[in-house]
């Protein structure tokens, strides 16, 4: 059992944050497939702050009732924009709020955001006191972090400092990725770190992130660590199935056979129906064909049918896709290895979506 604050999740496989990929339909489809807790892609405080109520911009904001707990991320160098941003999220129907200070994109830390702030321990506990001092009591407070800006001993220092200030400030969880800063997505994750501060916190909520490529990863981290839950990022890009075989293997049964041709062509066409429900259909495709390369890790011609989704367009060409290479219901494959996507492009809604 994972536990954020109040909110109890049976399963201790959640959606991560993905920048440029967590939008409503990816999680709503998460959702759908068993995962117990999604949070939206990161939004820039500024951004939230000047938002409108025009299509272009209104998924952002968007709940369901389905959606359910749905944590929003928040990014942004100021504190004083943080609490007003914070506010709008839960008037807008989150969960959870979640801070970032893990992201280790040039840009990003070029504007003093994200993962810049493990620089600079007392300015990173401003902001974490006052969003939870302005967000209501019962709604959970979390970070994302990584372990530190490189691996130097003040680096270290600096995140054990935070981290403690952190909790003794109210958050309910934090989400920590094995990587550095400095390292972004090269080399391995440090799992070790992780056990690390399980053992230094052992009263606290603890998910771990990095080299989470597969329901078996998911698994060894959460047995291996001592973590309470883990955070599924790049690995349930075209793979929401990660959630219900985490399930199976946590409750000691086989890994499943992987989904069927037909299974998969019913997720990707929800995907895309629900995509089209936000974007326009042109910015649907765009969006979607993205995800058709991972998702074609599964097909068991995979290598022909993500050169096909990569060549798509328009939405003919996404419905020949499907047509072509998803009509018969033949079985499903494992990938080979894991299908690793590069790292998910960072989106300053600032700057890409005001």
């Amino acid at each position: 059992m994972l536990q954020i604050g109040q909110i109890k999740f049976e399963l201790p496989v959640v959606q991560a944050a993905l920048s440029g990929y967590s939008d409503w339909p990816m999680r709503a489809i998460a959702k759908q497939m068993g995962a117990p807790y999604t949070i939206c892609e990161v939004m820039v405080d500024s951004f939230v702050n000047s938002l409108k109520d025009r299509a272009k911009t209104r998924h952002f904001l968007l709940v369901t009732d389905e959606d359910h707990p749905a944590g929003a991320q928040l990014m942004g160098a100021d504190p004083e924009e943080f609490p007003a941003a914070a506010t709008r999220l839960v008037e807008a129907g989150f969960d959870v709020i979640d801070i970032n200070f893990g992201c280790p994109v040039k840009k990003v830390l070029g504007r003093c955001r994200g993962g810049f702030h493990l620089s600079q321990p007392e300015i990173a506990l401003e902001i974490v006191r006052r969003v939870r001092d302005i967000v209501p009591h019962g709604t959970p407070v979390t970070l994302k972090m990584r372990r530190g800006i490189d691996d130097s001993a003040q680096s270290r220092d600096d995140f054990f400092h935070i981290l403690e200030g952190a909790f003794d400030a109210g958050i309910a969880a934090v989400t920590i990725h094995g990587r550095t800063v400095e390292q972004r997505y090269v080399g391995p994750a440090n799992w070790e770190f992780l056990t690390d501060v399980c053992q230094q916190f052992p009263n606290h909520t603890i998910l771990g992130s990095g080299d989470l490529f597969t329901a078996e990863d998911c698994v060894r981290m959460i047995r291996l660590t001592g973590v309470s839950g883990v955070t599924a990022a790049r690995g349930s890009i075209g793979n929401p199935w990660i959630f219900s075989q985490a399930a199976e293997l946590l409750a000691g049964r086989p890994l499943p056979s992987p989904p069927s041709v037909a299974e998969q062509r019913a997720v990707i066409a929800e995907h895309f129906r629900l995509a089209c429900t936000v974007y326009s259909e042109k910015r649907a495709v765009k969006q979607l064909r993205k995800f058709g390369m991972r998702y074609a890790d599964w097909h068991p011609q995979g290598d022909l049918v993500r050169a096909a989704f990569i060549s798509v367009n328009q939405i003919d060409q996404w419905q020949a896709v499907l047509q072509d290479w998803y009509s018969s219901d033949t079985p499903g494959i494992y990938p080979s290895s894991p299908g690793l996507p590069k790292p998910p492009r960072q989106i300053d809604a600032a700057t890409d979506f005001a």
